[in-house]
């Protein structure tokens, strides 16, 4: 099983569009609140399609509950893999083929620091990019991760 950790997720097309991809792929979608639009956003809606009723989505009040339960579920802080400019690990290196929780942060500001230092810092992806490159789009990058999980993990169904 994959799940997608969104914590607080700030722009509603992302989020439509992660919806569309954890749909397609069966990954479990967690929202972590604040989040920065309201779930009837139009261009949530539009992002995600129709997929929004194919998708597993929870969304949660706060970290500590959405971490309480992906614990219930297997996944410990040794099975969440942090998404972050500060990691030395690429999804290519990390040993994704496991029950895991794939953590994003907001798009503007990224994982605070003190939710990253909450998982080993061996577990901490970042994605390769040119030099003076800032950023990879949120649902981009959601995707190049949830691709390698899934591919380590002989692209079975999740759900």
């Amino acid at each position: 099983m994959i799940h997608v950790v969104l914590y607080e997720p700030e722009i509603p097309a992302n989020t439509g569009n992660i919806i569309r991809l954890c749909a397609n792929t069966g990954a479990q979608l967690h929202l972590v609140k604040p989040l920065g639009f309201e779930l009837d956003d139009k261009k949530l809606r539009r992002a995600g399609l129709d997929y929004h009723e194919w998708a597993h989505m929870k969304v949660w009040e706060n970290f500590a509950e959405c971490l309480a339960y992906l614990k219930e579920q297997g996944i410990d802080n040794n099975a969440i893999y942090p998404l972050t400019t500060k990691g030395s690990e690429t999804p290519h290196t990390s040993d994704l083929n496991r029950p895991v929780a794939l953590l994003m942060g907001p798009e503007t500001r990224g994982l605070p620091e003190n939710v990253r230092m909450m998982f080993p810092e061996k577990h901490w992806i970042r994605l390769p990019m040119v030099a003076n490159s800032r950023s990879l789009n949120l649902s981009n990058a959601t995707a190049v991760i949830l691709y390698e999980a899934w591919r380590q993990q002989g692209f079975k169904e999740l759900v």
